[in-house]
């Protein structure tokens, strides 16, 4: 059994780009965990999408066993977190396995948005926070001024922080020192009934849904009874592993412990991120805490551009459910576009990578609706419903009220750029809280905002105004009530369901206006002209015309009187009226995506 004054569980946080997995990259190398000849690049980040974009997904863990230079050999557990906002739960999850965090900064950049965030989570946590300043080989680095900025926001004291720099191996040796030296090992419990949470689960295709666990207290074996406390259900432990990164089998795992359990489990919905598992015959009184249900916030319609690959697109959904739980599907049909799904997605960025995912890796050709988040929808009669798809909301005259989801909302940018910034914020209707310099040319902008105007273009434009140097981070606080109204898209008088949006009743003339424009320029001219409306309940608030391709009729008509071309002018006016009472106009795809670009 492995002596737990001898283990240091710890995590690496920072913010996106910041180096945090090239850094796992040089732990493991320098503890010898990988052979030269199984080294990668980002060898944690396992997914194509991760490594071409530079960002985690997935958390990963790594167990190295390292020398010390007090003779003792320490069993380090690195569990890798995700950076980005999307996957807080996950990272919160991550940081509730471990004694300590490693806090990597950037020497160039400095202290960002998701560094603050991931830092108040670890505090509250109680972890052992040791900074790294990491690139400090860059020209641009500067690693006095981000010391004194890792003690003025986040009041961590940086005079011990280890520089380094993970791609060239600087300082790696000093971490591993300080990791020995300042992270304390865990409680030993393994006389107490079995606690293990659960930080990450995945489906493998031989062993079912797989468990990345940390033993709080107890001790898990090969072959005995597992159960789960949220659900209740029981499994036979197969295979105790511990992750080198490549599994390595061992008969247990004892408190203070991380590894990965399997027991033919068939769902990963079984193995829920944040569980506890135990003992069915020697019970813990309760779980640990912190356990919640993913969230999903942002909701898309997913639809096959070929009715004929519906069923490809349902297995491909069903495969990708198997390995991440917080994904869910529910059938939907839309007059426009067909049978397709109602997709429930954690953020933006988790509605991005499923995105790419079924494009890439199922082959697919896909239409996907804009985004849109749930709304609380009360009627007169007293009851609330939630509504996540703008056509589904009932008819205006039946609404007491709509209440829509803000977000707490905060921007690091240098201070050159803050004028743009306040300025997009106050045109999606966001409240100012705060805004203090954190340095001399840096600025800490809190404000609160509606999340359906954050999930349009509020990223993209924010990039665009700072050039990238602006950093965001947000946190759902709570439902308000809004004047809020649903816009419909008529196209020759047919409502487009797919096209319809919700917006707040000041701006939907403006966005009628914006989304009548944008489809006049993508839909394809017809041998009839298009009327393009966009309406509130039965009122037209904007209207754009597409004219109709024509020939010319009177070509043949040299000379003679004028009533021969107005006779031929009438008849092909009558033939365009009829045409246009059964002619169908096609819609491409592009027109759905018009309405992302509608403030442009």
């Amino acid at each position: 059994m492995q002596d737990v004054k001898l283990i240091r569980n710890f995590c690496i946080i920072a913010h996106i780009d910041h180096g945090k997995s090239t850094l796992a990259d040089r732990l493991i190398e320098m503890t010898g965990s990988l052979t030269d000849r199984e080294m990668s690049a980002q060898v944690l980040d396992n997914m194509d999408i991760e490594r071409e974009r530079g960002i985690t997904i997935k958390a990963q863990t790594a167990s190295m066993q390292y020398k010390a230079k007090d003779g003792n050999i320490y069993l380090l557990n690195l569990i890798d977190t995700p950076g980005h906002v999307d996957f807080s739960y996950e990272v919160s999850r991550s940081l509730a396995a471990c004694e300590g965090a490693l806090l990597v900064v950037d020497a160039a950049q400095g202290v960002e948005a998701q560094t603050v965030a991931n830092v108040y989570l670890a505090v509250e946590n109680d972890l052992e926070i040791i900074p790294v300043i990491n690139k400090v080989d860059l020209p641009s680095a500067d690693p006095e001024r981000v010391m004194l900025q890792i003690e003025d926001e986040l009041g961590i004291d940086a005079s011990d922080a280890v520089p380094c720099s993970a791609k060239t191996g600087i300082g790696i040796e000093d971490i591993l020192e300080a990791i020995v030296a300042r992270i304390p090992a865990p409680a030993d419990d393994n006389d107490k009934p079995l606690q293990a949470l659960i930080f990450d689960s995945w489906f493998d295709s031989y062993l079912g849904a797989v468990s990345l666990i940390r033993v709080m207290a107890g001790t898990i074996r090969k072959n005995q009874r597992m159960q789960m406390m949220s659900t209740g259900k029981n499994f036979e432990v197969l295979q105790v592993c511990q992750l080198t990164p490549k599994p390595l089998e061992t008969k247990q795992l004892s408190s203070g412990m991380v590894g990965i359990v399997s027991g033919s489990i068939k769902s990963v919905s079984e193995t829920r991120v944040g569980d506890t598992i135990t003992d069915p015959k020697n019970p813990a009184k309760a779980p640990l805490g912190g356990f919640q249900k993913a969230k999903q916030m942002v909701f898309g319609g997913i639809f096959p551009i070929d009715a004929s690959e519906y069923q490809n697109l349902k297995d491909s959904l069903e495969k990708l459910q198997l390995n991440d739980a917080s994904l869910t599907t529910e059938p939907e049909s839309s007059q426009a576009l067909g049978l397709g799904f109602r997709v429930g997605f954690l953020g933006l960025l988790h509605m991005d990578i499923i995105q790419e995912r079924l494009e890439r890796e199922y082959g697919l050709e896909l239409i996907f609706t804009a985004p849109t988040v749930v709304y609380r929808v009360g009627l007169k009669d007293g009851t609330e419903h939630k509504i996540e798809n703008p056509s589904k909301l009932p008819d205006p005259t039946t609404i007491e009220y709509i209440e829509e989801p803000y977000v707490a909302i905060t921007i690091h940018t240098p201070e050159e750029f803050i004028g743009g910034i306040l300025k997009i914020l106050q045109e999606k209707r966001g409240i100012q809280k705060d805004m203090e310099y954190t340095t001399s040319n840096r600025v800490k902008i809190s404000y609160e905002l509606p999340m359906n105007e954050m999930i349009f273009d509020f990223h993209d434009k924010l990039k665009s105004i700072s050039r990238g140097y602006a950093s965001m981070d947000y946190e759902v606080i709570d439902y308000r009530q809004g004047d809020l109204v649903k816009v419909d898209t008529l196209v020759n008088g047919d409502k487009v369901d797919a096209l319809a949006l919700i917006c707040h009743r000041v701006q939907a003339p403006f966005r009628g206006r914006s989304l009548c424009k944008k489809l006049k320029e993508i839909l394809p001219r017809q041998m009839f002209q298009i009327a393009l409306q966009a309406a509130i309940g039965g009122k037209i608030i904007a209207r754009e015309s597409i004219s109709a391709m024509r020939k010319d009729v009177t070509a043949k008509c040299y000379g003679g009187d004028i009533s021969r071309k107005r006779k031929l002018l009438e008849k092909q006016k009558e033939g365009k009226k009829r045409m246009k009472q059964i002619g169908n106009v096609e819609i491409p795809q592009k027109a759905f995506l018009a309405i992302l670009k509608i403030d442009e």
